[in-house]
């Protein structure tokens, strides 16, 4: 399953291009020096453990969008929080290609990187072996687009609904549960232009997209479109999920808490007033080169964690996992046949572990500094 967070004209960089960038430490990263001292905001004694993991790889889930699970990383490093917790952090910019961020972890090359809990379950299903760690809510970004006259899911009823290679089970839970009558739709792949929906390209009436990005740079350009989201119909998903390498995660626990630590810190940091906003999508501009759209990528970031404020995870702090989310995702990718019957809602809530988060909170409150 492609990542939610394929955008538009980046979205071409090739997955060996990742492989080799963090193989090969290139360009594109950056190690978290900019700020910070060392051990201020843990005891010695931590400080010493996680100075013993080592070289820690965070592989973006998209270059260095600001969406969440990517900014408040970037803002992390930037800030000298990690370098605060003693942990010694690389940002990689992964191609959007969540298949080739699960086999790069699983293989050790990243360490952490957002990967959907659905994308876990089918990585996991797939023999990947990887460790889902946490999640800020049970909505997800996938969404579908029509244009103004179109008022209900089932006028869509044989008509071109445009994708980008795919149609996102989410998008396609959301249309069955609406009615759609799904296989007369004529489903067609488009290119990365979201202007093709109210240009009705081919008789385009629908489009699959990105609820932070398409719709955003649509209003842009003063194009009016009405956005149907799957979490209106209850349908699983998730948003700014993190996976984490198994073999690490059980030989430096501790480091993985306080990498969600450091994150956590930063994303109520970069969330606090559009000053604070504009600096994190900053540091992100700064990594990403003079082409980087500022504007665009404010959007993003303000529509996401809106996302997260509307639709918190149940029952959890900020980044905790809600197991029945997990069996709904099961039963979804049971429905679309995207794993095996034999994979149970019990086994995929095995392939995530909710510890790391737990620890970092004390009353729902996230600890700051470490213990």
């Amino acid at each position: 399953m492609q990542s939610r967070l394929i955008r538009s004209g980046l979205a071409s960089l090739a997955a060996v291009a990742l492989t080799a960038g963090v193989a090969g430490c290139g360009s594109n990263s950056s190690d978290s020096t900019s700020a910070g001292s060392e051990g201020s905001a843990i005891s010695a004694k931590r400080c010493a453990e996680n100075k013993a993991a080592g070289k820690i790889t965070y592989l973006s889930g998209y270059q260095y969008q600001s969406s969440v699970s990517i900014l408040e990383y970037i803002a992390a490093a930037k800030l000298g929080y990690f370098k605060d917790l003693c942990l010694d952090v690389a940002l990689k910019p992964g191609t959007g290609d969540t298949a080739q961020n699960t086999k790069l972890l699983a293989s050790g090359q990243a360490t952490v990187s957002p990967v959907a809990e659905q994308d876990v379950v089918q990585a996991r299903a797939n023999g990947i072996d990887i460790t889902g760690i946490s999640s800020y809510s049970n909505a997800g970004l996938e969404i579908l687009m029509t244009n103004k006259d179109i008022t209900k899911l089932t006028q869509l009823d044989g008509k071109v609904v445009g994708h980008k290679g795919y149609v996102p089970a989410t998008v396609q839970a959301m249309m069955v549960k609406a009615g759609v009558e799904w296989d007369s739709l004529k489903l067609v792949k488009q290119g990365y232009d979201p202007s093709v929906l109210p240009r009705k390209q081919g008789g385009l009436e629908a489009l699959t997209g990105f609820v932070s990005n398409e719709p955003n740079q649509l209003k842009a350009a003063g194009d009016d479109v009405t956005v149907w989201k799957p979490v209106d119909y209850g349908v699983p998903s998730s948003l700014g999920a993190m996976a984490v390498n198994p073999a690490f995660a059980k030989a430096h626990p501790h480091a993985v808490e306080d990498i969600l630590r450091a994150a956590l810190h930063a994303y109520d940091y970069c969330g606090t007033g559009d000053e604070r906003t504009a600096e994190c999508v900053g540091y992100a501009a700064q990594l990403s080169g003079p082409t980087y759209d500022r504007k665009l990528n404010t959007a993003i970031w303000k529509t996401e964690t809106q996302v997260v404020k509307d639709n918190p995870t149940p029952g959890q702090p900020l980044g905790g996992i809600d197991p029945d989310n997990v069996t709904g995702l099961v039963g979804m990718l049971h429905q679309f046949r995207i794993v095996p019957g034999s994979v149970t809602a019990d086994q995929a809530k095995g392939w995530f572990d909710a510890s790391f988060v737990k620890n970092v909170y004390a009353a729902d409150k996230l600890v700051w500094p470490a213990p």
